[in-house]
C-alpha cells in the first residue's frame, strides 16, 4: 500500500535526519512569519482560515484512525485519543472553532511543553513521505502554531490563573485516564507505567511517585511559560 502502508520498514525514521531537521526549520520559520505578519493576520478574512485549519485537523486525525484500523493496527489499548499530544489536538481543533478563551489557556501549556518535545524528539516510525510522518509532524506544528497564532494574532495571554486552571484539568482527568488505562489494559500518558525504553521518567522516581514528580515538573515548567507569555505591565 506504498506510503499509506503499515511497514514501517519501507519508511524507517530516522531523530536528526534531513526530513527531521527540515520539521524544525519549518517549526521556526511558521512561528516567525506568524510573529512578523501578526497585524496583518487581525484581518477578518482571516476567521475563515482558522474554521478551515480546524477540520483539516479533524480530517487527518480521523485519516490516522482509518490508517490504523486498514492496518491493523488499532487498538483500544492505545489508539484513544487520551495522550497528552493527542488531547492537545483535540483542544486546538475546539479553539479554532470557537475561540474559547478557556481552551487557549490549557492549550497554550499542553502544546508548548508536549508538542514541542514530540518534534525534537518524536517517537514516530514512518519517515517522508509516509502518510504517518505528514500526519504527526502536521498535528504536532499546528498545536504549537495555533497556539501562537491565538497569542500574537488574536491577543490572548495567560495569567497566573491560567496554570491553576490547567492544574485542575490534568487533575480531572488523571483519575478517569488511570481508570480507563485499568479496563483497557493500556497506559496512556504512562500512568500505568514507564515506558519499557530508557526515558526522561526514570530520573522522576520509581511508580507511582514520578506521576507526582512529573505533575509537579509539567507545573514548575507552566509557570515558566506563563512568565515569558503573560500580558507584560506596561510603566
Amino acid at each position: 500500500m506504498g506510503w499509506f502502508g503499515g511497514n514501517y520498514k519501507e519508511f524507517d525514521f530516522e531523530m536528526f535526519s534531513v526530513s527531521h531537521f527540515v520539521i524544525i526549520a519549518l517549526l521556526f520559520l511558521g512561528s516567525v512569519l506568524i510573529y512578523i505578519n501578526r497585524n496583518t493576520l487581525k484581518a477578518e478574512k482571516w476567521r475563515k482560515a482558522e474554521v478551515v485549519v480546524g477540520i483539516s485537523l479533524l480530517v487527518i486525525e480521523l485519516t490516522y484512525h482509518f490508517w490504523m484500523a486498514v492496518n491493523d493496527m488499532w487498538d483500544v489499548s492505545h489508539a484513544i485519543p487520551l495522550e497528552l499530544c493527542s488531547i492537545s489536538l483535540v483542544l486546538s481543533v475546539l479553539l479554532l472553532l470557537t475561540r474559547n478563551k478557556i481552551i487557549y489557556e490549557i492549550l497554550l501549556f499542553t502544546a508548548l511543553l508536549g508538542a514541542s518535545q514530540a518534534i525534537f524528539t518524536p517517537l514516530l516510525n514512518f519517515d517522508f513521505p509516509h502518510f504517518r510522518f505528514f500526519h504527526f509532524f502536521y498535528t504536532h506544528l499546528m498545536d504549537i502554531w495555533v497556539v501562537f497564532y491565538f497569542t500574537w494574532v488574536v491577543g490572548y495571554r495567560p495569567t497566573i490563573w491560567s496554570v491553576v486552571k490547567l492544574f485542575v484539568f490534568l487533575n480531572v482527568l488523571m483519575p478517569i485516564i488511570m481508570l480507563i488505562n485499568k479496563a483497557v489494559e493500556g497506559n496512556y500518558m504512562f500512568l500505568s507505567h514507564k515506558p519499557k525504553s530508557p526515558s526522561l521518567l526514570d530520573l522522576l522516581g520509581p511508580y507511582p511517585w514520578y506521576i507526582l514528580s512529573m505533575e509537579f515538573l509539567l507545573i514548575t515548567l507552566s509557570l515558566i511559560v506563563w512568565l515569558i507569555f503573560r500580558k507584560k505591565r506596561i510603566g
